[in-house]
């Protein structure tokens, strides 16, 4: 079994444990930066509509003044929240 690796994410700096070949798998999706799970979801989904590097280059300066002033914990709530208010399917109301 391959090793396991604490990993900091460029974006949010929270701290995954990860194997060196996921690490590079995801280092090599974005451009040298290695982003946890819920950054690479992020820019992975913003980089459908407008561009990889604009996502990336967004989430990263949103992170740079938003998430780094917050609790860790309260960052990955917040993410997760955030996803999920995206992945929900809009309701419509007939009359």
């Amino acid at each position: 079994m391959e090793p396991v690796e604490s990993a900091k994410c460029e974006c949010c700096e929270l701290r995954e444990d990860c194997t060196r070949g996921y690490i590079v798998g995801v280092k090599a999706d974005f451009g040298g930066r290695w982003l946890c799970g819920l950054c690479s979801e992020a820019v992975r989904e913003e980089g459908r509509k407008r561009g990889m590097e604009a996502a990336l280059r967004d989430h990263m300066a949103f992170c740079a003044g938003w998430c780094r002033a917050k609790d860790p914990a309260l960052r990955v709530a917040d993410g997760m929240r955030q996803m999920l208010l995206r992945r929900r399917p809009s309701i419509s109301i007939s009359k």
